[in-house]
């Protein structure tokens, strides 16, 4: 709970804070970094600080859970906090780090600001860091304890048992626990981290979310290459899995994690829609595997968008999964339609041109603009906010409450 002292700081402050977010997160991590390297070493992705996404993510969270403190001072935004605890989970970030961060954190408040921030203003907002923090903490701790893991203590040794390229810049990855033991409890739709070494001896970390039933001790991930652009540099882990990984080497993954996943009975009849673009596929290709498993008969709506059919990660996978559920259905859109798909619409997504069936939860993964444009799509269709689901891949660039 947020203190009525505190508060009143904190709403007179929030506009000039949240003004100066970008450029006190720059700070923050510039000085952490230069003060605590080794946290660059599998903790951090370079790729997201080099092209300012972990900057703005962090900043719109500070901003979003302020602002909902301020809303109802009992409440906790429990979106946000579930989908940040997931991610902090995914890379072992552990209950000492929160105090690290709050130094450089605070240290970069106070130079951005200066005299701005009076000791009551800086009571107020630290009052606002140890609340958030201590959300996370407790969700982070729950998660590990569910995981059957001992805080960031995270990882294992897989074996690649095999690699298959799905199309030129895409390829699965198929893997065996190495030490013989157990493939740890995932649900359809999470994610794992992969920790690898770059050749500079640097680790770092990506995640994947699995593509496969996750109910085998056989999981897959699935990898698209990550080209460069003028705004973020080529995705170095893509290109290191794609370029040196093959059959009988091991890789190090996490336990899964992710707060977007297929949940309620195995009999459930409550029709589900996923929606995805590109390599969003892969956690909903995951729940039609589990879905075919566990033999479900509800009804499931598939709808896709490309490039082309050629582009279309595991689109056989997907129209054999959707064959074998009895109430299953696919949809794909493509920009560059092929003979290989003669039933696809022609251009980009759009949900005039399909029924969606009533009361359906629908799970959405994709690039932003996408998902943005699809899910207000689906807000005119009548589709209740409460009923969609998303997942981001990376730092989670849409403001929490755009989305539920």
């Amino acid at each position: 709970m947020l203190s009525a002292e505190s508060a009143a700081v904190v709403r007179a402050t929030l506009p000039a804070v949240a003004g100066a977010l970008d450029e006190i997160t720059t700070r923050f991590y510039g000085a952490m970094f230069r003060d605590r390297p080794e946290l660059l070493d599998g903790m951090f992705n370079r790729g997201n600080q080099a092209s300012g996404a972990q900057r703005r993510a962090l900043a719109g969270s500070i901003a979003a859970f302020a602002s909902a403190l301020l809303e109802d001072p009992d409440s906790r935004p429990d979106t946000l906090l579930d989908r940040i605890a997931h991610k902090h989970a995914a890379v072992g970030v552990t209950d000492d780090q929160y105090t690290i961060v709050h130094k450089y954190l605070f240290g970069a408040i106070a130079e951005v600001l200066g005299d701005a921030i009076t000791p009551e203003v800086a009571a107020a907002w630290d009052e606002v860091y140890w609340l958030m923090a201590g959300a996370l903490i407790g969700r982070e701790a729950r998660l590990y304890q569910d995981a059957g893991v001992e805080p960031g203590s995270i990882w294992r040794q897989w074996t690649v048992v095999e690699r298959r390229t799905e199309t030129p810049d895409t390829v699965s990855f198929v893997l065996r626990p190495a030490d013989g033991r157990r493939a740890p409890r995932a649900r359809a739709g999470q994610y794992v981290s992969v920790r690898v070494q770059m050749a500079d001896g640097v680790h770092q970390l990506r995640q994947y979310s699995l593509s496969s039933d996750p109910g085998r001790d056989l999981r897959r991930i699935t990898v698209k290459r990550v080209e460069g652009t003028d705004r973020a540099p080529e995705g170095e882990v893509s290109n290191l899995l794609h370029e040196q990984v093959r059959e009988g080497q091991e890789l190090t993954l996490s336990a899964p994690f992710g707060d977007v996943f297929l949940d309620g009975a195995a009999d459930s009849t409550d029709p589900l829609v996923l929606v995805s673009a590109g390599i969003g596929c892969t956690p909903m290709t995951s729940i039609l595997a589990h879905l075919e498993a566990i033999g479900s008969t509800r009804p499931v709506l598939v709808l896709h968008a490309d490039r082309s059919p050629a582009d279309h990660a595991l689109r056989a996978e997907t129209h054999d999964l959707v064959e074998q559920l009895p109430g299953g259905r696919a949809v794909f859109w493509y920009e560059r339609p092929g003979a290989e798909e003669p039933g696809a619409h022609e251009g980009l997504m759009d949900l005039s041109e399909v029924e969606l069936p009533v009361g359906a939860t629908v799970f959405l993964c994709g690039p932003l603009p996408f998902m943005r444009d699809v899910r207000g799509q689906l807000l005119g269709a009548g589709v209740p906010a409460r009923h969609i689901r998303y997942e981001v891949f990376g730092p989670d660039l849409w403001l929490p409450g755009s989305a539920a």
